[in-house]
């Protein structure tokens, strides 16, 4: 069957096709607030959540198009690592039309450099966050020293190519040009030579489905060992809930690479 998108608004539209959606951010805030109060977090780039002798430092980067969120509408997923020892940074980034998506990758890589934890490091991300969780493992972002401890990098439902979006209503706010669409979109770079897994909602709007495999395909091509795990009836607001328990196949994928670099 060919495929065709013929109203970019709605291919990007995710709460449009998912029953209850309006519900989920205030469930995400009052789950998040509820772990803060029993793990308060070290503020500062972000918010760094950590437990007794780290064995390593998992990332976290939160979507929201951009534009919407911040590290502490997203505490809770940070259960998953802690309760593995390891500790979670959830960085801070300026959201669009206050910053661009190149400015956002660079707060985010110095707020990893400058994160102070010893060990390997794993990277995920979900939606913006998953690209900006990819843009981390392309050639060139982080610190070489920093860069050769990152041992997997798992982007959730990410945005692989940015050109798109430029398409959409959305881009009123967030300002994607041509040259920014080139040199943003981790499907059209190179990846440091290390596992990287999408992993996507098989309930999931068909361009999401189609960006995630887009960075695996691409990417297989190009040094990096990948995979698209497509994880059955999950849709994007609960495609992240794996994060939230220790022994969940997406956090396995996640942190059982740490010895693999």
């Amino acid at each position: 069957m060919l495929y065709r998108v013929t109203d970019w608004d709605d291919a990007y539209a995710n709460g449009a096709h998912i029953a209850g959606a309006a519900d989920y951010p205030a469930r995400w805030t009052a789950a998040a607030q509820a772990f803060r109060d029993l793990h308060p977090p070290v503020e500062g780039a972000g918010d760094l959540f950590l437990p007794l002798d780290p064995k390593g430092l998992m990332v976290f980067i939160h979507g929201g198009y951009w534009m919407r969120f911040g590290p502490r509408d997203w505490s809770h997923l940070a259960a998953g690592a802690l309760a593995r020892g390891w500790a979670c940074l959830m960085p801070r980034y300026d959201l669009a039309p206050k910053a661009r998506i190149a400015q956002m990758t660079r707060q985010v890589a110095q707020a990893i450099a400058g994160a102070g934890v010893d060990g390997p490091i794993a990277i995920t991300g979900h939606s913006a966050g998953g690209h900006l969780a990819a843009r981390m493992v392309c050639e060139g972002v982080l610190p070489r020293d920093v860069a050769a401890r990152v041992t997997a990098c798992v982007p959730i439902s990410p945005l692989s190519d940015l050109r798109p979006l430029m398409r959409t209503a959305m881009n009123e706010t967030l300002n994607i040009d041509p040259p920014e669409a080139l040199s943003e979109s981790p499907a059209l770079l190179t990846p440091l030579p290390l596992p990287v897994t999408t992993w996507v909602g098989g309930a999931e709007r068909p361009e999401l489905i189609r960006q995630a495999r887009l960075l695996a395909d691409a990417w297989a091509g190009l040094g990096a060992a990948t995979e698209c795990v497509i994880d059955p009836g999950r849709h994007h607001f609960d495609v992240i809930e794996g994060l939230t328990r220790p022994d969940s196949p997406l956090m396995n994928r996640l942190l059982d690479q740490s010895g693999s670099r």
